[in-house]
């Protein structure tokens, strides 16, 4: 119990931070990623456009993320915690690594590396859901790892949103027992934009000849570093919520 109080104390004060105004060095960032993304190749766009596309309907839909992880029905928090920080570190160390080795490639390698980092973190949240003990054969389950990527890099209402949603995931999630159309009513402008703008300028620092291996390492290892915080307080959050159902 003791631990378990510990745990609402930083979902509390993890709440409090998400929602807080945006500083000076956030909203400068914001107008930069804007501007670089006016000179990123539209093939650049198509291509994450594309990717996004085809990584969700794959998570939502096929087996090629399923974790050969067994399902822990039964894990303590405590337990899940420990097990989910070390299933990060080997997560993040293989985005460092792809991210160092496209940055170092150049722009043709770049274009590669969009879809290797979004499938590295699909990976990574289908097994961290089995270290928490929820299935990912269970098709809502696929639809909250889809909302817990969302909300990472979601901007301020749609974060709130996603938020409330996973609050209420033991009831919410019985509209996608079984509905398979949950791509077609994703708000695919939005999650393509939010996810653009999220990444831009990081990303766009590995196309810069010379420093393009450590800017592709920093950027991946800070991406992963954001989705770490959001995911495994996320299934913080509903382990939390189940113990009281």
């Amino acid at each position: 119990m003791i631990y378990e109080q510990q745990v609402r104390k930083e979902l509390a004060e993890w709440e409090r931070n998400m929602f807080k105004s945006a500083g000076w060095l956030e909203k400068t960032s914001k107008s930069i990623s804007q501007r670089i993304n006016q000179w990123i190749p539209p093939k650049m766009h198509q291509i994450i456009t594309t990717t996004i596309r085809s990584i969700v309907r794959t998570a939502l839909f096929g087996a090629e993320y399923t974790p050969k992880r067994p399902v822990q029905h039964q894990i303590e928090l405590e337990t899940a915690d420990k097990e989910a920080n070390e299933l990060f570190r080997l997560y993040q160390k293989i985005a460092v690594a792809e991210g160092a080795g496209t940055g170092a490639g150049g722009i043709v390698l770049n274009a590669v590396d969009f879809p290797a980092l979004i499938a590295i973190k699909m990976k990574f949240l289908f097994e961290l859901a089995h270290v928490y003990g929820y299935d990912t054969k269970v098709f809502s389950e696929r639809v909250f790892i889809l909302k817990v990527f969302q909300m990472t890099f979601a901007g301020p209402q749609n974060r709130a949103d996603i938020l409330q949603s996973i609050k209420q995931w033991h009831i919410e999630k019985e509209q996608w027992a079984y509905d398979t159309e949950y791509s077609e009513t994703l708000d695919w402008e939005t999650f393509q934009i939010e996810y653009r703008d999220a990444i831009d300028f990081r990303k766009m620092l590995q196309m810069v000849p010379g420093i393009g291996a450590i800017a592709g390492a920093w950027a991946n290892y800070t991406i992963l570093e954001e989705l770490r915080e959001f995911a495994i307080n996320a299934y913080r959050l509903r382990k939390l919520s189940d113990e009281v159902q």
